[in-house]
């Protein structure tokens, strides 16, 4: 990203507004653009706002057919455990709105974390190298572009599930990777940095005062 802007507003409910209208807009553009558009979600309770703000607001004026949803990093649990983060985009979004199920690529995240990481970046090769999807992958790296990537941010300073001195964040070549978080002991399977860094549009959803040393550090 070339630039950042620092948006303060007034409670999480306008944090959720604001980052719907920004959903809609960039998806306007991008289907008006290359005829598709690319997001990649993240968890959380802040989306939760946001996605009941986008079925109540954009189901029916949005091209949802057009609209491919990813997700930044998700928990090793199967996809009907309460803390996987595909299953609340489906209670909250997907199961309301009239995407395709196949524009929904989720993490297998049911499988070993490593086959799961592996998984994922094949199926987001394939995807990124599909027709006139070639086009977005960068030369450097093969890093794909992606419209837009939601991100959420933890006390700690933690993005994606990219924790302070995790091994995910030296990595340099691979798009996703498995991630041990000893602090939570578990793992996790999430973008790295470099693919985060080549979206036309990264936005943070931040929420709450115990964040609030870690927004301005």
């Amino acid at each position: 990203m070339s630039s950042k802007e620092i948006i303060v507003c007034k409670d999480a409910e306008d944090v959720a507004r604001r980052a719907a209208e920004r959903f809609a807009s960039d998806a306007r553009k991008a289907i008006s653009r290359d005829g598709r558009f690319v997001v990649a979600l993240s968890g959380g309770n802040t989306p939760r706002l946001m996605n009941a703000f986008l079925v109540q607001h954009y189901a029916n004026s949005l091209d949802w057919s057009r609209t491919f949803l990813f997700w930044g990093d998700e928990r090793a649990v199967p996809p009907d455990h309460e803390d996987n983060n595909y299953r609340m985009a489906c209670e909250t979004l997907i199961d309301h709105v009239p995407i395709p199920p196949s524009n929904a690529i989720r993490v297998r995240a049911e499988l070993p974390p490593t086959e799961a990481a592996e998984l994922y970046e094949k199926e987001l090769r394939a995807f990124f190298r599909r027709g006139k999807d070639s086009e977005r992958v960068t030369d450097q790296n093969n890093f794909p572009v992606f419209d837009l990537i939601f991100l959420g941010m933890g006390n700690d300073g933690h993005t994606a599930s990219l924790f302070p001195g995790t091994p995910a964040l030296s990595e340099k070549k691979r798009w996703v990777v498995e991630n041990p978080v000893s602090v939570l002991n578990t793992e996790r399977i999430t973008f790295t940095v470099p693919l985060i860094n080549q979206a036309r549009e990264v936005i943070f959803l931040v929420s709450g005062t115990a964040k609030a040393p870690a927004v301005k550090r």
